[in-house]
């Protein structure tokens, strides 16, 4: 009887053994870690989503939203083994889309079990550059009301004022937004994907005038909580930053290749930005 039953159990084992190699047709899976510097959370709508491009083709290894400690994910080793890029996206929290976003913050190729990430997919912006002026166009009725500290606006200045940035073209998925960091925080003065052409905001500055073929600001009304207006931008830290597009955030995000301060002199004086290349994020992933 004990042998009956022995043999019994071996043929329940051999069976179910069988069965779990049919269900998962003898794939193996293996973790991918990955550790990231200099990305921020998304909040509650968008998360971070890896992939790892097989064959010419992205394949999802997981979203996460803690961007503080190391993510570790388990992927089919089979297709672990074969990627040659990963590529770090930002993705809608519910996404009915399988394919990754336009918004790809994170990319770099497999070399050995470990790739070293960069930003380049966003763009290049080692040799990026611009100036700055202080002016108000907007308050103005013809003549110059003697307040151009009020104003901010990127470009070099002129009749009209033109355009001097040296930074790349963005893909599709970001934009560039202007910042003067006010008393409470940082005060927004549009976002911008041309340099020769006003932006997409102008809540702040008057309505007299239209602003100049170039971003930027005048602050004037519509203070935020915490803020005066006018608000006086001599002394103040300006900022061009690297946003995501759609972007859920009031607040810069963590890509910010240029920065400057403005100077005492109105225009026709210009203030430089610098470059900020340490506020691009990075990271590596390993397999």
């Amino acid at each position: 009887m004990i042998k009956k039953m022995f043999l019994a159990l071996v043929a329940i084992g051999f069976f179910t053994t069988s069965c779990s190699n049919d269900d998962d047709g003898g794939s193996t899976n293996s973790n991918l870690t990955l550790i990231l510097q200099g990305l921020e959370a998304l909040g509650n709508d968008y998360v971070y989503e890896g992939w790892i491009i097989v064959d010419g083709a992205p394949v999802s290894t997981g979203v996460f939203t803690n961007v503080a400690s190391a993510q570790t994910f388990s992927v089919n080793s089979e297709q672990l083994n074969k990627a040659t890029r990963f590529v770090l996206s930002i993705e809608p929290t519910n996404d009915p889309d399988p394919a990754p976003a336009d918004t790809k913050v994170l990319v770099g190729d497999f070399s050995g079990n470990s790739a070293t990430l960069n930003s380049s997919i966003v763009g290049d912006f080692s040799n990026a550059s611009g100036a700055f002026f202080l002016r108000t166009p907007t308050d103005e009725t013809g003549t110059n009301n003697g307040n151009d500290q009020y104003g901010v606006w990127f470009g070099t200045p002129g009749a009209p004022p033109t355009p001097n940035f040296v930074l790349p073209t963005l893909p599709a998925g970001w934009a560039y937004e202007g910042w003067v960091v006010g008393d409470s925080g940082p005060l927004t003065t549009g976002t911008f994907n041309v340099f020769n052409a006003v932006d997409g905001f102008d809540d702040f500055s008057e309505t007299s005038q239209p602003g100049p073929p170039v971003p930027g600001e005048d602050f004037f009304r519509n203070a935020p909580a915490g803020e005066t207006f006018p608000l006086d931008v001599r002394g103040r830290t300006v900022v061009i930053s690297v946003e995501p597009v759609p972007d859920n955030s009031p607040a810069p995000f963590s890509m910010k290749p240029l920065l400057g301060t403005a100077g005492q002199a109105t225009a026709p004086a210009t203030h430089d930005f610098g470059l900020n290349l340490a506020s691009l994020p990075s990271g590596t992933v390993s397999r």
